[in-house]
């Protein structure tokens, strides 16, 4: 299984696909990369030579991935939370950040849904 950047890859899945197993990497990025090395897209990652596996992590220092990413977008959400933000509002309450509605839907940012106490009737004693 190769592994680029601390990530292992699918190896049975095209390159331009494997790449993607990385945060940070997307398509465009991924055909970025493979131009810039001179790798055909199609082939299987299985199919890598290690050279061809260091061409494409140099190939990728020149972009944010990985932990370097998403140590900046934490950085980022915990400033709008510090300065009070209408935004880092929204992040603080787990709420929906760029103007979705709430009266229904977004069950994936307010969790699953609470429903009533149920309160059992006691029986008057005979």
């Amino acid at each position: 299984m190769p592994r680029i950047v601390g990530v292992d890859i699918p190896p049975q899945k095209r390159v331009d696909a494997s790449l993607q197993y990385i945060y940070g990497v997307g398509l465009t990025t991924a055909m970025k990369v493979l131009a810039a090395t001179a790798i055909e897209p199609n082939r299987r990652a299985h199919s890598l030579t290690d050279d061809e596996i260091k061409r494409i992590a140099q190939a990728l220092q020149q972009f944010l991935i990985e932990g370097d990413l998403r140590r900046d977008v934490q950085q980022n959400v915990k400033r709008l939370i510090a300065i009070n933000c209408y935004r880092g509002s929204r992040h603080r309450k787990g709420l929906p950040v760029r103007g979705q509605r709430t009266r229904t839907n977004a069950r994936t940012r307010k969790g699953p849904k609470r429903l009533p106490a149920v309160k059992k009737k006691i029986e008057a004693s005979k």
